[in-house]
């Protein structure tokens, strides 16, 4: 009789989505007489909804068991993919070959059935992490195909999802996308199971922000937060839905809630394969912030933390060199990441930070070139993200080659873009990129607007380095504008113009001769002269010695 009301109140605590309440009472059921397999797999659910992968691994291997000991071959391969989807978010690849492999045999003499699905989707993951596109696109529309003849609706959503990634990864994004929003609407109806709604809502929102569809993510991490909400007890998918909502946060200008949030991921919050996974990610979103805001000591000590956990910590790190006036170490670990860095998605995270460095190093033609290679990214992507990003660094570019007016349409194309995303750091640095070429086009009125409405959206923001930037341009007069000349291009052209030769600048800058024959050219490029003498005698006669 008690086994019987208590796995009755785990089954009901179950449906309602108690899951410590459901784990308890299930458990509980389980130590007066065995579970049977069925009631394991929702004893195993629970277990991981609270962020206990051993419990929920013991209990799927238990209703394993028990399917083939009763015979139910096709029941016993469905549990094996769940088994080698656990074992895969732990790292222990070859464990979970192996039980995929598993169930591929058990239903090797099997009649039609709706488990040949969940097989199915191993292969689709193997082709995904091969990068083979087309061939995930291709299993993909298997699984949907099986999870129509047999009404499966979470084989159905798993397979439009990564239909729909596929295809935007394979350049058909407004197709590809359109099959994602389908899926998500299945997840925020009601129609899928926990597991596999928290599944879809976290690789949806991930790969939203990994292709630059900032509208979709920031809608669906609003739905994914309404859904943690509802689960108190939820452990599993809440410390993804931190780090989700706080990369927007700070991107919309929330830093101190961003921060919030991520300090919360801790304790039982970083339970669970999936929570563990993106610790090193939300070390560097922490690192971020404090950068934002100046702290450099701690952010320096996130973005140690984020590379011990396995996360890159680039750009930020070398930006934070940058800001340190490292120019020469930010300058060769961007260029490190970007060489290891090679789908294109990837790379142009990289490359704004990769021009804004390069320019400041006095690589001309390295920033040129990156800034090509992200305006084609942005062209085959149409994303507005993207659009921005290409713009800015379009902008930064015409401005260090001395052409002021299609700098400022380039940055004002990323201005507006900015302020229509809501990203009031990115717009602010926009428009102090502006007044420099408002500046340069002899319209200091314009420039000084653009700088007090960057300098008020700064102050807002906390945004320390920022701010310095702008007081130190607020207070230079049109005389003392640099002519889009770098911070090491006026270090050579100030020894130039003393006499040195290019040996000895090398050495009293402790560069290569080559390096100083590089900057020469970009100085004399910039200041349109085409000598030594001439260089000197501009620097004289614009007061930039």
């Amino acid at each position: 009789m008690r086994t019987a009301a208590e796995l009755d109140r785990g089954r009901q605590a179950f449906a309602r989505c108690e899951w410590g309440d459901a784990r308890g009472a299930l458990e509980a059921a389980d130590g007066e007489a065995a579970l049977a397999a069925e009631d394991l797999e929702l004893l195993a659910r629970a277990a991981y909804m609270l962020g206990d992968d051993d419990a929920y691994a013991a209990a799927l291997e238990r209703a394993h068991r028990d399917h083939l000991q009763r015979g139910d071959r096709a029941a016993a391969a469905r549990v094996t993919w769940w088994i080698g989807h656990s074992l895969l978010f732990r790292g222990e690849l070859g464990p979970a070959r192996g039980w995929f492999a598993r169930g591929e045999r058990l239903l090797e003499d099997q009649p039609d059935c709706v488990e040949r699905g969940y097989v199915l989707i191993a292969a689709l993951l193997e082709r995904l992490f091969a990068g083979d596109h087309e061939g995930a696109h291709r299993v993909a529309l298997e699984v949907v195909g099986v999870g129509r003849r047999f009404g499966d609706a979470d084989l159905i959503a798993i397979g439009r999802m990564e239909q729909g990634h596929a295809l935007v990864r394979l350049g058909r994004t407004e197709e590809g996308l359109r099959l994602v929003d389908e899926s998500m609407a299945a997840v925020t109806a009601g129609e899928l199971s926990p597991p596999v709604a928290g599944i879809v809502y976290c690789n949806t929102i991930a790969f939203c922000q990994s292709v630059y569809e900032l509208r979709r993510a920031r809608e669906w991490t609003a739905a994914l937060t309404r859904w943690c909400e509802r689960q108190p007890d939820m452990v599993a998918h809440k410390g993804v839905c931190l780090v989700h909502r706080a990369e927007l946060m700070t991107l919309g200008g929330a830093w101190s809630d961003a921060l919030e949030e991520l300090q919360r991921l801790h304790g039982d919050l970083a339970r669970g394969a999936l929570n563990r996974r993106v610790l090193g990610r939300a070390a560097y979103g922490r690192g971020e912030v404090h950068r934002l805001r100046g702290e450099v000591e701690a952010a320096d000590d996130c973005f140690r933390e984020a590379s011990r956990r396995g996360y890159e910590p680039q750009p930020g790190l070398a930006l934070l060199r940058l800001a340190e006036g490292q120019v020469q170490a930010a300058a060769a670990t961007i260029r490190r990441a970007v060489l290891e860095t090679l789908p294109p998605l990837a790379r142009a995270a990289l490359l704004p930070a990769y021009v804004e460095i390069m320019l400041e190093a006095g690589d001309l033609e390295a920033a040129r070139s990156s800034s090509r290679e992200l305006a084609e990214i942005a062209a085959g992507q149409g994303t507005e993200v993207l659009a921005a990003m290409a713009a800015q660094a379009a902008g930064q570019v015409a401005l260090a080659e001395g052409d002021a007016e299609a700098a400022l349409l380039a940055l004002r194309r990323a201005c507006r873009a900015w302020q229509e995303l809501e990203a009031p750091h990115e717009a602010a640095r926009a428009r102090v990129l502006a007044a420099l070429a408002c500046r340069a086009l002899a319209d200091e009125d314009a420039a000084t607007l653009e700088l007090d409405a960057a300098r008020e959206a700064c102050s807002e923001l906390g945004a320390a380095p920022s701010l310095a930037w702008i007081e130190a341009l607020r207070g230079r007069s049109a005389a003392e504008e640099t002519h889009g000349l770098s911070g090491r291009e006026l270090e050579v052209l100030r020894l130039v113009a003393a006499g040195k030769s290019n040996r000895e600048i090398a050495a009293d800058l402790v560069i290569s001769e080559r390096t100083v024959a590089r900057h020469l050219q970009n100085i004399f490029t910039k200041l349109r002269v085409s000598s030594r003498t001439a260089a000197s005698a501009f620097a004289f006669e614009h007061q930039l010695i």
